[in-house]
């Protein structure tokens, strides 16, 4: 008779913890805003309950004393947001960017100049000066760089750079000596070396020719890689960034991410797309790998180059660049040799995400999507990596077999004058075109392409649905027609990033069965002002419930 009573007395809920007295703003699935006071997270890291703002609290009593919880936060009133998800971004690169030379700063020539010689003073003892983030356009040069700018400066060290697309890279003669680049040096298919009088090489090599230099440099050892690991992940952390794509993944690259999370040393999530099937095939066998670590990584994509960068002119155009007429970019492969790696890929059921920026990389990878579709069926997610450059044309075939637009809008903002002067005014129509790919039926991922850009969800929030760099300029906006909302853009850095790596189960949104990444920051990003939203300060960043960074 005990034993019956008791059974129908109200029982305790038990649940793990309970983040309260917040402002929590997250979207659902159909893309509305959800506003919720508190969150209820399992032993699993995984989201319970969203509170509702208008919920009557409960009043403990002896037969209801109401939910217990391990342990309970209280957030003071300060606004939580789902974490943002990276949707392309190249993480090793970004920890290696973090740790050498950096020259995304410079205005000039000369300031370059300045900064790499005090950088040498401050490292005689390395051999090679390794670096990146130059951009000839953002100096008003006017032409590349040369290996004649580089060598009053840099004595007899051998000097590597990067341009900040990573498309290019700029040497100087004791590189090129090393190794072993001459007059005679034949520039390898999908690469170009810019020559000088008499052609001798420059000092620019271009997309696959980068490789001529890049050979000569010793390998990362482990202990370099996972200390590279450890600082993307600092900066990523930072920003409010929770997961990310990791577009081009080697197999070194596999291998320092799987021993951080051997020893827990892996917060973020990473999202991996092998460099080439090759890599995948070593890594998953026979598919993509399993989730591991607690949804912390797997590797279920194939990474794919159509073309080069616009910035370096190797983006493969329909027609030549409108600044060099004798130039129309580079094309990786022939429409039989993507369509083969594409197959290759598809047939282990690994994603196909594709590199394209030029209008003829974008139509030549659109066409293998249609002819790959009928043997491929299913919800394959191909992805096209950029899209950056489309023909008019072209543009509604992104509607079609559930293609994937994955585009970073701070490239926009960035190239926006550059692009102007690449193409001239006919092809500026389906150039950084979000909001008609959304016209069109196609789904939108943002990301960064971190190191190229800043991995800043903010900036790039920002420039989505304002198309204004964080100057304001142009007044109006670039192609103002092209801009989304405001919540399609948070969408695409959150749900739509997780739906573009077939996450959208795990993470993305805050919702029940969720992963509980979330982060706490100093303001309302749906009551800012763009400018304000770009000064957004991340103040804690949690995944799976757990806090992994805090603003000191």
């Amino acid at each position: 008779m005990l034993a019956a009573v008791a059974a129908l007395l109200p029982v305790p809920a038990l649940a793990d913890a309970l983040i309260d007295n917040v402002q929590g703003i997250t979207l659902d699935r159909s893309g509305q805003v959800t506003r919720f006071k508190a969150i209820v997270i399992d032993k699993d890291g995984k989201v319970v309950r969203l509170v509702p703002v208008n919920e009557v609290p409960h009043k403990p009593t002896k037969k209801d004393p109401g939910p217990r919880y391990d342990w309970r936060t209280d957030m003071k009133g300060k606004v939580l947001l789902p974490g943002f998800i990276d949707a392309h971004g190249h993480v090793e690169q970004l920890g290696f960017a973090a740790m050498s030379l950096d020259l995304s700063d410079t205005k000039s020539l000369d300031e370059a100049k300045a900064k790499i010689a005090a950088y040498i003073a401050a490292n005689p003892d390395r051999k090679w000066i390794i670096g990146r983030g130059w951009n000839q356009e953002k100096w008003g040069l006017g032409r590349f760089p040369t290996a004649a700018d580089l060598d009053p400066v840099s004595g007899d060290h051998p000097v590597w750079l990067e341009r900040a697309d990573s498309h290019a890279g700029w040497a100087n003669s004791a590189a090129m000596r090393e190794a072993g680049v001459t007059v005679a040096t034949a520039a390898p298919a999908g690469g170009r070396i810019e020559k000088g009088a008499g052609g001798q090489p420059a000092g620019v090599f271009v997309d696959a020719a980068t490789q001529l230099v890049a050979k000569a440099i010793a390998p990362p050892l482990p202990k370099e890689r996972d200390a590279a690991f450890l600082a993307a992940q600092q900066v990523l952390l930072g920003y409010g960034v929770t997961a990310i794509a990791d577009m081009g993944t080697t197999l070194d690259d596999w291998l320092s991410y799987r021993r951080m999370a051997d020893i827990g040393a892996m917060r973020i999530r990473v999202m991996s797309y092998a460099r080439g099937m090759e890599t995948a095939s070593r890594v998953g066998g026979k598919g993509p790998t399993p989730w591991l670590y607690g949804d912390r990584l797997r590797m279920g994509g194939v990474k794919i180059y159509a073309d080069g960068a616009l910035g370096s002119r190797g983006a493969w155009l329909k027609a030549p660049y409108a600044d060099a007429p004798g130039q129309s970019g580079l094309g990786f492969n022939s429409d039989a040799q993507l369509q083969n790696q594409m197959s290759r890929a598809a047939m282990d059921g690994f994603q196909v995400a594709v590199h394209a920026i030029g209008d003829r990389a974008n139509a030549q990878v659109l066409d293998a999507i249609q002819a790959l579709s009928d043997t491929y069926t299913g919800d394959r997610r191909w992805r096209i990596e950029h899209a950056q450059i489309v023909a008019s044309d072209d543009l509604p075939r992104f509607g079609h077999f559930g293609t994937i637009a994955s585009m970073q809008p701070t490239h926009q903002t960035s190239d926006r004058t550059m692009a102007e002067a690449r193409l001239g005014p006919e092809r500026l129509a389906g150039a950084y075109a979000w909001k008609s790919m959304l016209a069109n039926g196609s789904k939108l991922a943002f990301g960064s392409d971190t190191p190229v850009e800043r991995p800043d969800p903010w900036a790039g929030w920002a420039a989505a649905f304002t198309r204004q760099d964080a100057d304001g300029q142009p007044y109006g906006g670039w192609h103002p027609e092209e801009a989304v909302t405001r919540e399609q853009a948070w969408w695409a850095y959150t749900g739509g990033a997780a739906y573009a790596a077939f996450a959208e189960n795990k993470f993305g949104i805050l919702a029940p069965g969720q992963r509980a990444d979330f982060i706490i920051v100093d303001r309302d990003p749906l009551n800012a002002s763009a400018s304000e939203l770009r000064k957004t300060v991340v103040e804690q960043t949690w995944i799976g419930g757990e806090k992994v960074w805090e603003r000191k």
